[in-house]
């Protein structure tokens, strides 16, 4: 995990480089202060030496300039440390987005919106803190260590020995307590994204709520999920006030120790005055530096689980990519073949489609009905690789999907479908979404093809008008017919219909199948319809159940034959 992490400091490697460099300076600047306040007590305390002001006076003007360097170095680590921890970030929160969208249907189907959200800010944040401050604090720290010793050895070896061996105390409170903190924190860190969860979900759901007066279950629903994550922090709070009081006993042990230890040695001459001065000096510098290890294993722990958290979104395998030698699909005319096509939405579940076996020649329009949980919807999902077959094959023009890049394979597939989205922005910027480099010219062409530009010339700000957030300011009819120009100026060869009238009104319902019918002209068109009027033209219906394709044929021979399609049809005149 930590190996993969630090791929991302590799190219910014300068900047921590001289980060460091800069720590080292402010941390040799700290350790002569001691130095240069034992030289003035030697002076004032030792008769055998003269105590010369002028000594003073160069020596407070070199910890003048020490104190320069080191506001320098501070400087440039909370300033340029702190960017590179930023532009870490965005690094990773680029590489998990660029992640995210190569991961299938499947994964989304099983994760929460929430959860992502959640990982990909608050959590990649704790990184950057981490990513900044957690080389440049153990490095400090060990040069403070280390400087400490090397200058307290050459004092008193014994004594510095001595006050050195109670260090371990400190560490062992710092370990004793942080498998418990890791835990707390990561089940924190998913609370909070359960919470965000629920608060997606209730918030995009506001009309649903009000329209059912069931604000007080949301309330309520609303109110577990604060006190779980509330619960979760008051666990964090525990272990990490725990810690903290371990350390700061152990900081009374080491000056204690220090304090009963150097009046042991001075009664018995084996240090001076000024060295036992220095001696508590470095100890304060000493337990200082410890206590921001301490204070930073909470800051530590909370980056740790951000990356452990990061890595579990990282190291979800994308099982549906380019094959290595996958072609361009060019020059489309669109006859789609399936060969013994079977799939399963998770290992251990029952076939969805199994065996399934049929051809669609270029320009065919085919109707696809039965009974809901048949796998129309799943059968129309496999052809642009939104799931990968369980067995089988599909073939466009002769080649097998699974040969084709997925960028030039979904390029060539349009689908309208009857759950709409419409992305927050503009009309225009909807429209043009199904091409993006095409003109405002192009744009206005397409929508004048769905049946959409009249409408959108008496909006408010017209083709610039805010949709709202999906598209909320919209009427469904309106939103259909821009989701049909958004395909009008894609224009692919093959094209999806699942329902995409089923949830309109009469009058709605007629404007978007003109625009439909004008849209499938010359194109491959599979249409998914419970509606079955409006499928009466198409050139095959295909009858699906559970037990697979149960008829083929045109309206009338179905009709004719009395089976299964001519039931849903007398069924569905009834209503």
């Amino acid at each position: 995990m930590f190996l993969k992490f630090s791929s991302y400091y590799k190219p910014y490697i300068g900047i921590i480089i001289l980060d460091l460099l800069c720590a080292a300076l402010s941390t040799v600047c700290e350790l002569v202060f001691p130095l240069i306040v034992r030289h003035i007590t030697n002076m004032a305390t030792d008769p055998a030496l003269e105590f010369v002001f002028s000594t003073v006076l160069k020596l407070g003007a070199l910890y003048l300039v020490l104190r320069l360097i080191d506001t320098g170095a501070n400087y440039y680590m909370a300033n340029a440390g702190h960017v590179m921890g930023a532009r870490l970030e965005t690094d990773m929160r680029r590489d998990m987005f660029d992640h995210l969208q190569k991961l299938p249907f499947k994964y989304f189907d099983d994760t929460k919106v929430g959860q992502l959200m959640s990982r990909m800010t608050s959590d990649l944040f704790d990184i950057t803190e981490f990513s900044h401050h957690c080389p440049e604090e153990f490095f400090i720290s060990f040069i403070k260590i280390v400087g400490a010793f090397i200058i307290l050895g050459n004092i008193n070896l014994l004594l510095t020995i001595l006050i050195f061996g109670l260090l371990p105390l400190m560490f062992v409170s710092i370990f004793l307590f942080r498998k418990n903190m890791k835990k707390a924190f990561k089940e924190q860190r998913q609370q909070i994204g359960e919470l965000n969860a629920d608060l997606e979900d209730s918030l995009l759901g506001i009309r649903v709520v009000k329209s059912f007066a069931n604000e007080d279950i949301e309330r309520e629903k609303f109110a577990e999920g604060n006190r779980k994550f509330f619960k979760a922090k008051k666990n964090a709070y525990k272990y990490m006030a725990l810690f903290q009081s371990g350390t700061r006993f152990s900081d009374g042990v080491m000056y204690i120790a220090v304090i009963i230890l150097g009046s042991l040695f001075m009664t018995k001459k084996l240090i001076t005055a000024a060295d036992f001065v220095a001696y508590l000096l470095y100890i304060q510098t000493l337990i200082t530096s410890i206590r921001r290890i301490v204070e930073f294993t909470e800051q530590f722990q909370r980056g740790i689980t951000g990356i452990e958290r990061f890595q579990e979104i990282m190291d979800v395998p994308v099982d549906i990519k380019d094959a290595e030698n996958a072609v361009e699909l060019e020059k489309v005319s669109g006859n789609v073949e399936f060969r013994n096509v079977s799939f399963r939405y998770t290992d251990g579940a029952d076939n969805v489609l199994e065996n399934m076996t049929l051809e669609i020649k270029p320009g065919e329009n085919i109707a696809i009905v039965g009974p809901s949980g048949g796998g129309k919807t799943t059968m129309c999902n496999l052809i642009p690789r939104f799931y990968d077959l369980t067995g089988g094959d599909i073939f466009i023009d002769g080649t097998n999907i699974r040969d084709i890049t997925l960028n030039s394979l979904r390029n060539n597939i349009g689908m309208v479908q009857q759950d709409v989205y419409l992305f927050s922005g503009t009309v225009y910027e909807n429209i043009i979404y199904g091409k993006p480099d095409a003109s405002r010219d192009e744009v206005i062409e397409a929508a004048k093809a769905a049946g959409a530009h009249e409408f959108i010339s008496e909006l408010k700000d017209g083709y610039d008008t805010y949709v709202g957030e999906r598209g909320l300011k919209l009427s469904g009819g309106q939103k259909q017919r821009i989701s049909i120009a958004r395909l009008f100026l894609k224009n692919p060869p093959i094209l999806i219909l699942d329902e995409a009238t089923s949830a309109l009104d009469n009058e709605s319902e007629l404007l978007v199948q003109k625009s439909l019918k004008r849209l499938s002209e010359g194109k491959t068109t599979f249409t998914i319809a419970h509606r079955l009027t409006t499928i009466k033209n198409a050139s095959r219906i295909f009858v699906l159940t559970n037990d697979g394709i149960a008829e083929e044929g045109t309206h009338t021979e179905l009709m004719e034959k009395g089976g299964e399609y001519a039931k849903l049809y007398s069924m569905y005149s009834t209503l």
